[in-house]
Parts: structure tokens; C-alpha cells; sequence
């Protein structure tokens, strides 16, 4: 099961923490350092998919020059996102290269990536109260 502890910081910020001790802090967006919820959505679409990408190319014998990506989404309701797009940003090494990052791109977000894949089929998000 996955898990995150989000707590509001002494200084009146709040940090996102998981069972391995790594932190995120999070504000409204006015604030310098860190990061809005919508802005760690998309880090965690961009997140799955390049974090399986990359391993997937590489296990196929094309280490990619360059990996990265640009993940956007722009509200189409004061609290709701349109669609997520994806924008990879690579340097492949050959023709070959490019077809295998392609392929796997494609795989990894139609079938592995967790997070695109619970967005697009619309998980429900439950609320418990003490």
C-alpha cells in the first residue's frame, strides 16, 4: 500500500512525507521552494512513466543521450484539470533507438504507469474522518 503523511510545517507551509523519510514541501503557489498539488500531480504522471521508460529502453540495449520530459495541464474549471499532456524531451543514439523509445514510451503509458492509468480511469478518492 502506498502512503503519505501531509502536515502542516511550524512555519505554516506543509510537507508531504513517505515511509522512506523523503519530504516535499507544498504551498498555494505564492511561496518560493515548492510545489502546488496540481504541480505534484504532474510530477507523479512525468514521475511513472520516465522512472519505467528509462529502465525499459535501457534493458533493450538503448541507453537514450537525453530523458526528460515537460508534463502540463491547464484548468478548465476553477478546481478541475483538462487533459494531461505528455512532451517527452530525448537525444536517441540511432534510428534503432528511437524505434525501442517509442515503443516503450507508448506501452508504459497505456498499460504500467500507475499514476496515467488511475487518472484516466478515474480512481476514487475517498474522505475518513476521525
Amino acid at each position: 500500500m502506498a502512503n503519505v503523511r501531509v502536515e502542516r510545517t511550524e512555519e505554516g507551509g506543509f510537507r508531504a512525507t513517505n515511509a522512506r523519510g523523503a519530504e516535499v514541501l507544498i504551498g498555494g503557489g505564492d511561496e518560493d521552494g515548492v510545489f502546488t498539488p496540481v504541480e505534484l500531480l504532474l510530477a507523479a504522471v512525468g514521475g511513472c512513466n520516465i522512472v519505467t521508460v528509462e529502465p525499459l529502453t535501457a534493458k533493450r540495449g538503448h541507453r537514450l543521450v537525453r530523458l526528460a520530459m515537460t508534463v502540463q495541464a491547464e484548468k478548465v474549471e476553477q478546481n478541475k484539470l483538462g487533459p494531461v499532456t505528455i512532451t517527452y524531451d530525448v537525444e536517441l543514439p540511432s534510428e534503432e533507438a528511437d524505434e525501442v523509445f517509442r515503443a516503450v514510451a507508448g506501452r508504459v503509458h497505456e498499460k504500467y504507469c500507475t499514476v496515467s492509468r488511475s487518472l484516466e480511469e478515474g480512481t476514487e478518492v475517498r474522505l475518513e474522518l476521525p
